[in-house]
């Protein structure tokens, strides 16, 4: 693959650029990997993280094994000296991320978010938490959209979006990003976009219990209906309707409703079997941050709702799905204004 990408860069006479991506999970480290078929790479984690302890040693996961032209870092000053700047970490931990970039000129940086959440303790999408410390706005970009490390590193194509609030920094991601293994789209509705992706993992999680119960042929209903509710929240925020139809959203069900690699299903899958996932699934936090959301903005979100009275009240799930069918019937769609 990698011969085939920087033939296909050379052609497109692309900018070869020094970018860090902070985070060394699954999803960061992946990042590294395929950014570096195009440019040179710093990834950095924590001190304490096992993962970046892992690469360090062996310059390898269980998924890939590190280029040449990627170097590892602990140390967060090393990896700031480069201008554009990938983060892919916990959504729960922008906040003490935050703390620690604030020693730095962020303005001096184009940020490219890869996060499909929302704080769930505020339910603040993660560019808000950004620009509530001082980054300009339109040095913010979000990349999402469907796809796994496993299908990716066997050569499997999918297509993803990156969506800013400067539609310029947008567009030149996507010609520096661009390979024959991603195909990128360009968007400008971050708000869409972050709350489109923070949704899908909700669903994803019920999608799991769905098949956890034996009732998998209601994912049909799932997808259509769970659309529904998110389209109108992204309205309500000021968000494009059309974007919970695009790849932020309904694009990725496939990886996240479907996929035996998605964290969400499984944790759903597990929990109405009563066992422990053990995993990060980012859809828990996600499910607790879109009902504020959803309170704040007065939008009926009758499967979010379900699934928070499951997973934080203990309701029975076999109640809370019995109570979704006996809800009072309605035409299908009430038009959007």
């Amino acid at each position: 693959m990698r011969a085939e990408l920087v033939g296909r860069a050379a052609c497109r006479k692309v900018e070869i650029m020094d970018i860090s991506v902070l985070g060394c999970g699954r999803w960061g480290t992946f990042l590294a990997y395929y950014l570096s078929d195009l440019h040179n790479i710093t990834l950095w984690g924590r001190p304490d993280s096992r993962h970046i302890k892992e690469l360090q040693e062996t310059r390898k996961n269980e998924y890939l094994t590190l280029k040449d032209n990627i170097s590892v870092e602990t140390d967060l000053s090393v990896a700031m000296k480069n201008e554009v700047v990938v983060i892919s970490i916990l959504t729960q931990e922008m906040g003490n991320l935050m703390e620690q970039l604030s020693a730095f000129d962020l303005n001096t940086h184009k940020f490219v978010l890869c996060m499909k959440g929302i704080e769930s303790e505020t339910g603040k999408r993660i560019s808000e938490i950004m620009i509530e410390r001082g980054v300009d706005p339109n040095n913010i970009a979000l990349w999402v959209g469907p796809g796994h490390v496993q299908n990716f590193l066997q050569g499997t194509p999918n297509c993803m979006i990156i969506h800013s609030y400067d539609i310029k920094l947008a567009k030149r991601l996507v010609r520096e990003f661009s390979s024959p293994l991603i195909r990128f789209y360009v968007g400008n509705d971050i708000i869409g976009g972050e709350i489109g992706s923070a949704g899908k993992n909700v669903l994803g999680i019920a999608a799991g219990m769905l098949d956890g119960i034996g009732m998998s042929c209601l994912k049909g209903a799932l997808m259509s209906r769970g659309t529904y509710e998110i389209a109108k929240l992204i309205q309500a925020m000021g968000g494009r309707v059309m974007t919970a139809y695009g790849l932020s959203h309904l694009g990725d069900f496939e990886a996240t409703l479907f996929s035996p690699y998605s964290h969400n299903r499984m944790w759903g899958e597990l929990y109405v079997k009563g066992e422990h996932y053990g995993k990060s699934a980012e859809g828990v936090g996600n499910v607790k941050g879109i009902m504020q959301l959803a309170h704040k903005h007065n939008i009926s979100m009758p499967i979010t709702n379900a699934l928070y009275n499951i997973i934080y009240n203990n309701a029975d799930y076999k109640n809370e799905f019995r109570n979704l069918f006996l809800r009072d019937t309605k035409e299908e769609f009430v038009e959007f204004v």
